[in-house]
């Protein structure tokens, strides 16, 4: 009954990520309606739909600090219902959008607010789950992230876009309405001195027959460790090792290109020649993202993170150069089954690995005092780095061609198999104690 109810809370709480997905995918399935002026009352310039998709990111970059302050202050659960609130004022922005100017306002809105949940979710999923449900709560984050995506992109292509805004705006409800019946993190009571309330939190996640007095214990003593101010917190080197690590994998999974092949995935097989209108290529891409997580989630606590994130940059590494070959060698040749082939194959790789892995170890690598704070800070440079590759993405496309395009993002995925090899730390089946003394080291 605990890990039941766990995967219920880590589901729930994870429901945000869907939000999120479905707010990020919006921009691919819409974007023809958008320009030809059949969305709106007005037809916005090719680069004020660039910027649309682009301020998303900027939105989220600018939040996601001062959301990890909040969340340190006033909990995680209070923070994510709050957050909800801009998100369908962003929504009502786009709905009732009559100039370029209001959607580009609601894009920013959303990516500040839902955005940040990159940031809440797997902190909160971490916090209220046991060593071995932790890898997979810390999962759901991703896989919902690409249900939202996949829905946007399959009802986008099939539905108008004022139905696809509508039913947009009524996911943050949906998610505000049934979150607000599970617990706060037991680990945010604890340090704010509510032991009562942690303690019941803990019984309704393990369930009321099971002995929680370890899990206090822990908290309790972790909670009552000699205190710092934030500064001397983050120049501790374990800190700074997280910090380093937890970065560069997340620059890996950003600079892999995948926001940029996502974005303009259509465009791609468009180019091979694949013959698919652009509704059905997106939407084999959502899919294949989906599925690719199945395997994650099963497997993840039992394999380890570094042998996902390991294949991973193999199947990113290898696929990469495939399509560079191919615009570079093989488009005369009539095979156009090639390239989309080998963006399949590096979406199920970097979602497999690159695409969950390093969010689930962004929530592990922290020590509790520096977490929010730490994981904001990184968060901020995930959408940093996905805002450069957005907007990097089609001027490398233009000035460089497709191939030498894809060859430098081969040479990061393989980059990122000897960084994993070398660098990252094994913590699979480990307490969170347990890796701060594995960074010391």
């Amino acid at each position: 009954m605990g890990h039941i109810r766990q995967y219920c809370a880590g589901l729930l709480a994870a429901f945000g990520a869907f939000c999120l997905g479905t707010s990020l995918g919006w921009s691919g399935p819409v974007g023809h309606s958008v320009l030809a002026g059949e969305a709106f009352k007005f037809a916005p310039s090719l680069d004020e739909w660039s910027w649309a998709a682009s301020l998303f990111t900027l939105g989220a970059a600018c939040m996601c600090i001062p959301v990890g302050i909040l969340t340190f202050r006033f909990g995680r659960k209070l923070i994510m219902l709050l957050l909800m609130l801009p998100c369908l004022l962003g929504w009502v922005c786009i709905i009732g959008a009559q100039r370029p100017f209001m959607l580009l306002i609601g894009r920013f809105i959303l990516g500040a607010s839902i955005g940040t949940f990159c940031l809440t979710v797997p902190i909160y999923t971490t916090e209220i789950a046991q060593v071995e449900t932790r890898g997979v709560l810390g999962c759901f984050f991703q896989l919902m992230f690409a249900l939202g995506i996949l829905f946007s992109f399959v009802v986008g292509s099939l539905c108008t876009v004022f139905l696809l805004n509508i039913l947009c705006a009524i996911f943050p409800a949906i998610f505000f309405l049934t979150f607000m019946w599970m617990p706060e993190s037991p680990v945010y009571l604890v340090q704010k001195g509510k032991t009562e309330q942690a303690e019941k939190a803990l019984n309704w996640l393990r369930g009321k027959d099971s002995d929680v007095s370890a899990d206090m214990a822990a908290m309790n003593a972790d909670s009552k460790k000699e205190k710092t101010n934030i500064c001397k917190s983050l120049s501790r080197k374990v800190t700074i090792k997280g910090l380093c690590i937890t970065i560069m994998l997340l620059l890996f999974q950003q600079f892999s290109g995948i926001n940029g092949i996502c974005f303009y995935v259509a465009t791609i097989f468009e180019e091979a020649g694949t013959g698919l209108s652009p509704a059905i290529s997106t939407i084999i891409i959502g899919v294949v993202g989906v599925v690719a997580l199945i395997p994650a989630i099963l497997f993840v606590d039992m394999a380890g993170r570094r042998i996902f994130l390991i294949v991973s940059g193999i199947l990113m590494f290898l696929t990469t150069f495939i399509m560079g070959a191919y615009f570079k060698w093989l488009m005369e040749k009539k095979v156009g089954w090639l390239p989309m082939t080998a963006v399949c194959l590096f979406v199920f790789g970097l979602s497999m690995g690159f695409g969950p892995v390093p969010w689930l170890i962004m929530a592990e690598m922290f020590a509790e005092d520096v977490k929010p704070i730490c994981g904001a800070i990184v968060a901020t440079c995930s959408w940093l780095f996905a805002f450069c590759v957005t907007k990097v993405f089609p001027l490398c496309l233009r000035d460089l061609g497709p191939s030498t395009t894809f060859w430098g993002f081969c040479v990061i995925s393989f980059l990122s198999i000897f960084f994993v090899i070398f660098v990252v730390p094994e913590t699979k089946g480990k307490s969170l104690d347990q890796i701060q003394e594995l960074l010391k080291g």
